[in-house]
């Protein structure tokens, strides 16, 4: 696949099109996603990050290498908020049980804020998926913004205004036809 802009399709640069996809979720996830992303930047300097603006989530990867089988963690943000996977999360060492999720490999933290990055038992897992990662990360420099796929339908990227509407109950039986009982001579047709 392509580098940048021509991968997606997208026009300006990739920096451009990121500010384009998160421009698309309400001020309160804007803002942390913002957040997230500069002190993932902060941590994995020399990382090449990698952007899948999906159907369901926009997600941005953080790999040693242009490769996505590298990526150790991402953040993937929906109208609900931004979580933090670790993509070999099962192989971590987790004393304080912070990791959510039971499948074969990835485990996640959901981050209500960015400060949840700053917690010690964060910042240890994060230091033990680096340690673990086949590849070495760039000593410095900053990261390398790529992006990788862009779906033309996408799920909102906003909870919908108001309240949700509420379904009407279903109409009961005996609110058509009397009792509902086949013993109510009520009920019976007279043939």
């Amino acid at each position: 696949m392509a580098k940048g802009a021509a991968a997606a399709g997208g026009k300006g640069s990739p920096e451009a099109q990121l500010r384009a996809f998160v421009a698309k979720f309400d001020a309160k996830n804007r803002t942390l996603i913002r957040a997230v992303r500069k002190a993932l930047r902060e941590r994995f300097a020399g990382a090449f990050e990698l952007v899948y603006d999906n159907y369901n989530f926009l997600v941005i990867g953080y790999s040693p290498s242009e490769r996505p089988s590298d990526t150790i963690v991402s953040m993937a943000a929906d109208a609900n908020g931004v979580t933090l996977f670790f993509l070999w999360g099962v192989t971590l060492p987790d004393p304080k049980r912070v990791l959510q999720g039971s499948g074969k490999q990835v485990r996640r933290i959901r981050l209500p804020s960015v400060g949840v990055l700053a917690r010690p038992e964060v910042k240890a897992l994060l230091a033990a998926a680096v340690a673990q990662s086949r590849a070495r990360f760039r000593a410095s420099g900053r990261p390398m913004l790529m992006i990788r796929s862009v779906s033309a339908k996408q799920r909102p990227r906003r909870k919908p205004a108001g309240p949700r509407p509420r379904r009407a109950p279903p109409e009961s039986v005996s609110a058509r036809t009397g009792s509902g009982s086949p013993l109510d001579p009520a009920s019976r047709r007279s043939g």
